[in-house]
């Protein structure tokens, strides 16, 4: 059992705000609360509504972006009498909009922790990567958060979670009754979740690292969206990696996926991921191809005794399910293609 106390409320009496929340997590975060007798209201952030908002949800169109974000998610946490905030409003893969993703990330995460400040709001859940360990040849076999954040911040798209991890850090520093927690995921798979990974493995030919096999551990989107709702009623601060049992070798995750891999050796595709990038005909940059080569494994053991997080697939079953759903979509477009 977790140390963990979970919020004592009356059934339906609770309001929580998701930003991001037309996205693939706040839009199945959103249904989940919506199924919950202890929330009551729900309110969802984002420049789009959520398809799974239902009778409890409030939607607020509001771009993070904007200079004038962080006056409105305060005008709109107060006036709602928000208890909890899960900010979800970051990108799942990489994009050439640097410039934008910077705004959306960094600065919009300032933007939501200052509003937060300002309404009073208890609690903050914030989404992040076990990525942002980096992928080096000397990490040991597991990270815990005790870890450094060694992933390059030459890569817009590491910089700006680091530095919207440290944003919510500055919120538990200057409001000290203010419950922030941070779970870092492992690399969520599943039948219905898209990313840079499952693009990666959607590839016929998946190209490796040659004389690489780097161990590789992967979340469910179903635990992805466990571990944010039970973060949110439970009251449990700190920073949590979030991740599927066990790992599995490179290799054997392009051979169940049933994809040919085709080692390249690193200088040569440094330079043809650099110049796929630019052209974007890949998924990642070439700052991605470490961890084609080295170990990034999260240790789950926090979550799971502070927490109370227990995944419910192994990094396996994660694998299994997502393949399942990949090779029903191969079919079909096969068979649009043929017809």
């Amino acid at each position: 059992m977790s140390s963990g106390s979970m919020t004592s409320v009356r059934p339906g009496s609770r309001a929580v705000a998701v930003t991001g929340a037309s996205g693939f997590l706040g839009s199945n975060l959103i249904g989940s609360l919506e199924e919950d007798e202890r929330i009551g209201r729900i309110v969802a952030i984002d420049t789009a509504p959520s398809p799974t908002a239902g009778p409890k949800t409030r939607f607020y169109d509001v771009d993070l972006t904007q200079p004038t974000a962080e006056a409105r998610v305060a005008e709109i946490l107060s006036a709602e009498r928000v208890d909890a905030i899960v900010h979800l409003a970051f990108l799942a893969e990489p994009t050439h909009a640097t410039a934008w993703a910077h705004e959306l990330e960094s600065v919009g995460t300032m933007h939501v922790t200052v509003a937060a400040r300002q309404a009073k709001v208890r609690k903050l859940v914030l989404w992040s990567h076990t990525w942002l360990y980096g992928a080096h040849p000397s990490n040991p076999n597991f990270l815990t958060e005790k870890h450094p954040l060694r992933a390059p911040k030459s890569e817009p798209f590491f910089a700006d979670k680091i530095e919207a991890e440290e944003q919510a850090r500055k919120l538990a520093q200057r409001s000290p009754g203010v419950v922030v927690t941070i779970l870092r995921m492992a690399p969520i798979l599943g039948p219905s979740v898209h990313n840079a990974f499952t693009r990666y493995l959607a590839r016929k030919v998946v190209p490796t690292m040659m004389g690489f096999d780097p161990l590789v551990q992967f979340l469910h989107e179903v635990d992805a969206i466990a571990a944010l709702h039970l973060a949110l009623l439970r009251d449990v601060p700190g920073t949590f990696n979030i991740v599927g049992d066990g790992v599995l070798p490179l290799s054997t995750v392009i051979r169940l996926a049933g994809r040919i891999a085709l080692p390249v050796p690193h200088p040569l595709a440094r330079t043809l991921t650099a110049l796929g990038w630019v052209a974007q005909l890949v998924e990642t940059p070439p700052t991605f191809l470490k961890y084609l080569r080295f170990l990034c494994v999260a240790d789950g053991a926090r979550a799971q005794a502070a927490l109370g997080f227990t995944p419910a697939y192994t990094s396996r079953e994660a694998l299994l399910d997502f393949v399942s759903a990949q090779r029903l979509r191969d079919v079909k477009l096969l068979a649009e293609t043929a017809a």
